[in-house]
Order: structure tokens, then C-alpha cells, then sequence
């Protein structure tokens, strides 16, 4: 069998679900998602799920945490990067206010690509992330380590033909993987404790 670890880019992966319309799928089961891409002949050793904490809005910090504790419960490693603020003034007005942007996603999935192939722990990384930032580091596992190659699943609307010709192998994630590869409405962590689906994603 060949060892698959799955690289997960996640707000790769939602923004490009929002963009296509797929609201209706974020309560997504990535480790499952993953396993319905993959062939008979593979099997999956990890998942990764890289993403930041969102900020300055309660209400989606309380979904995310819900979510990426439902995540954690199908065995999904959660790795976190996190958000920049910068202060943005408009040249017409003056008015100044704050943007965040997320930093180091790229930067720890390239990371934990490399480590984890001179490590060993895979044949075979699924990447799923259409950012071409992610280049550099498909090229340096081909270039290092000769029996291993990595395969990008592209989110929707996030097909990117750089990143496509740099994989050995790519394939873009339509609305039935994803609508087969749900959360159940609840799930009851080991202590107990219920989370259940926001209503927001029903």
C-alpha cells in the first residue's frame, strides 16, 4: 500500500467552497474527504489541517472552534499559523483601519512536507491547496527524494496550473466529494461533551 499524508490548506479549501457556492459543505469532514479521493491501492497514515484563528468577531471565532475540535475527534492534526494586523489609510479620505491577513500557512506546509519526506513517513503527500506559494517545496520533495511525489487535489475555483505542472498528478474536488464527505449533525467527544453543526451552516 502506498503511505499517504494529506496536507490540508484550510482556508484554501473554504474560501474556494464559498466561492463555488458549497456553503452547505462546511461541515466537512476533511479526513473523509480525503479518503474518497483516494485509489484502493493507497493508504492514508495522517492529516494535516493547517488554518489561523480567526479574530474580532465572536461568532466565528465560536464556529471555528466547534469545527476544528470536531476535526480534531476524526483524528485530523490541526496546525496553526496566525493573523497579521496591518493599519491601511485611504489616500482620498484619510480614514484609517485595520486589515488581517493570515501568515505562515504556506510557510508550515512546506515545512511539515519536507521534514516529513526526509522523515520518511510518506510515499505519496495529497496536497490540498491551489497556492502557488506552495511551488518551491513540490519541487524540493521531487528534487530530494526521488520515490516520493506529491499530488495536489485543488479546492474548487482554486485550480492553479503552476502548482498543476509542478505535482506529479492533480485532480480538482467537485461538489459530490464534498457533499459525500459531511460531519455527522453531532458528535460526542470523549468526555462527553456535544458539538453540533452551527446553525449558520444547516
Amino acid at each position: 500500500m502506498e503511505r499517504v499524508f494529506v496536507y490540508i490548506d484550510g482556508f484554501n479549501l473554504y474560501f474556494g467552497m464559498m466561492e463555488a457556492g458549497y456553503d452547505k459543505s462546511r461541515w466537512l469532514n476533511v479526513a473523509q474527504l480525503a479518503q474518497n479521493l483516494l485509489k484502493p491501492t493507497q493508504e492514508i497514515v495522517a492529516v494535516k489541517y493547517f488554518t489561523s484563528r480567526v479574530s474580532n468577531n465572536p461568532n466565528k471565532q465560536k464556529r471555528q472552534t466547534i469545527y476544528l475540535e470536531a476535526l480534531e475527534t476524526q483524528g485530523v492534526e490541526i496546525i496553526y499559523g496566525h493573523y497579521q494586523s496591518n493599519s491601511i489609510e485611504c489616500n482620498r479620505c484619510g480614514h484609517i483601519w485595520m486589515d488581517q491577513k493570515e501568515k505562515m500557512t504556506d510557510v508550515n506546509i512546506a515545512t511539515h512536507l519536507i521534514v516529513d519526506a526526509y522523515q520518511d513517513r510518506y510515499d505519496m503527500a495529497m496536497l490540498i491547496s491551489g497556492d502557488s506559494d506552495l511551488v518551491p517545496p513540490i519541487k524540493a520533495v521531487h528534487s530530494l527524494f526521488k520515490q516520493k511525489r506529491v499530488f495536489v487535489s485543488f479546492p474548487p475555483k482554486r485550480h492553479n496550473q503552476t502548482v498543476a505542472v509542478a505535482a506529479k498528478g492533480s485532480q480538482t474536488i467537485g461538489r459530490k466529494s464534498l457533499a459525500d464527505s459531511q460531519l455527522p449533525a453531532t458528535i460526542t467527544k470523549s468526555d462527553g461533551y456535544v458539538l453540533a453543526r452551527p446553525v449558520e451552516w444547516n
